[in-house]
């Protein structure tokens, strides 16, 4: 009896381990059958960003992912390549998770766009989105001026006047942001989020903490983590491409889709700083072969950085006019070197110069624009060495020349041979060997030191040097 009431214990307790095991595995254990990729959209949004996304997404797709989880951390970027990133997006047969993080991460400009874009949009604490209104190329938003009360009006036609000239002068301005605003609204209406805030954000710049964007419903969740996030989306019901869909991506692995090395070497030669220094490099490094043919090393660099640095400005928003006045700056201070000016041709070509390198990027986003302190430094060395050329140019005029006739007289030699009056000797002058005359009256031994005086076609004229000189 006792045996029986041991082994029923046992047989209990073996029940109860295993249901307990079972419970915590079944609670624990990753779902199988699929993964969620993660790509990590951090710094400005350029070429390279776009392309990373693009590809990203498309090798998830392909290796069988459940759905993707878009990490945004940026000021914002290039309207086109925001708007190809929200196309793949849109194109996508697996859910987008915009998140916006981690903690101080920020969506602004084109993040907000794309996290309205995506198929859900959550943000982790201390972050925030918003100002999305659209720059122009000196940095300044495009905002409408107000026609409401014309300043220097003092009748109705004078308003109606000033009204008139104020809507021409912003027609541009009126599209620009009438169409940011309208591509903004139309995402927040597929992804049935907050319309009216998202226009305020493009009009006015509006920004919002996670927290504030989740009581407006801009986004739909705040999550601290990954995990976390993909927890709280369980069970949620979306669209993709009108086909409702239920999300079950809680517990799957999460792999990361790191960007590769083209990638990376797009994102440092579309950097506007380094495509407008592989541009310099490129034509100095031309210019220096041309002027020193054979020395091969600055015409192969130089050819190499030119067609790196175009080539990463056909990806970027170029104003040609800008390209145009730098290639005329650096013709005019070659012209300069070549046939010195005192300065006018070479000092025109530095203005030209400097403007170009100032118009030569269509943006004003942050991180797409070239440092004016460069610009401003690269300006002062051309004018500090135009400044040296032109003072070695005055110095050199005022030098003695030292070549002909100039380079002879006055200088000292050595007779080689015995020297009679009347006759002819050879001497060594200067380096190089003479015939010579002299008009002594008597005769010179051989190594007495002479000076020339005077030069008859190939005969120097010279007189003994006296034992003082």
């Amino acid at each position: 009896m006792r045996s029986i009431l041991q082994t029923c214990a046992l047989a209990g307790l073996s029940l109860l381990l295993a249901a307990t095991l079972l419970a915590h595995a079944s609670s624990v254990t990753p779902k199988s059958g699929g993964f969620v990729a993660q790509i990590d959209l951090d710094g400005p949004i350029g070429p390279a960003a776009a392309e990373y996304v693009q590809q990203a997404s498309a090798r998830a797709q392909r290796e069988g992912a459940r759905g993707i989880v878009l990490r945004l951390d940026t000021p914002g970027g290039l309207s086109g390549s925001m708007r190809k990133i929200i196309s793949d997006i849109l194109a996508s047969r697996i859910p987008v998770i915009g998140y916006v993080s981690p903690g101080g991460a920020r969506a602004a400009s084109a993040g907000t766009y794309i996290l309205y874009a995506c198929h859900v949009a959550a943000m982790a604490p201390a972050t925030h989105l918003g100002a999305a209104t659209p720059v122009s190329i000196g940095g300044s938003t495009p905002m409408p001026s107000s026609l409401a009360k014309p300043a220097a009006a003092t009748s109705t036609a004078q308003a109606e006047k000033a009204a008139d000239n104020a809507t021409h002068g912003d027609a541009e301005a009126h599209k620009v942001l009438n169409d940011a605003i309208a591509y903004i609204r139309s995402l927040a209406q597929l992804r049935g989020r907050n319309a009216d805030w998202a226009a305020k954000a493009v009009r006015g710049a509006a920004t919002l903490t996670a927290s504030e964007a989740l009581d407006k419903h801009v986004v739909d969740l705040i999550a601290p983590d990954t995990a976390s996030l993909l927890r709280q989306i369980d069970g949620r019901r979306i669209r993709i491409k009108g086909h409702e869909q239920v999300l079950h991506l809680a517990g799957l692995e999460v792999r990361d889709y790191a960007p590769g090395w083209r990638t990376r070497f797009l994102a440092i030669i579309t950097n506007p700083t380094i495509a407008y220094l592989l541009l310099l490099a490129g034509i100095f490094g031309l210019v220096l072969e041309a002027f020193h043919p054979g020395a091969m090393l600055p015409g192969i660099a130089g050819a190499i950085c030119l067609l790196i640095g175009l080539y990463a400005l056909q990806l970027l928003p170029v104003d040609y006019a800008g390209l145009a006045l730098m290639a005329l700056g650096v013709g005019l201070v070659i012209a300069e070197v070549i046939m010195p000016t005192l300065g006018v041709i070479g000092l025109g070509g530095v203005v030209a110069f400097t403007v170009g390198s100032i118009m030569l990027f269509k943006t004003g986003e942050t991180g797409f624009g070239i440092s004016l302190g460069m610009i401003t430094g690269l300006a002062l060395c051309g004018i500090g060495t135009l400044a040296a050329l032109l003072l070695l140019v005055m110095r050199a005029r005022r030098t003695r020349s030292f070549n002909g006739d100039h380079q002879l007289l006055d200088h000292g030699g050595e007779l080689l041979e015995a020297l009679a009056p009347e006759s002819e000797s050879w001497a060594r002058i200067n380096g190089e060997r003479w015939r010579v005359r002299s008009e002594i009256k008597q005769p010179l031994p051989a190594g007495t030191r002479v000076r020339a005086r005077r030069r008859d076609g190939l005969v120097l004229w010279v007189d003994a040097e006296s034992r003082h000189e």
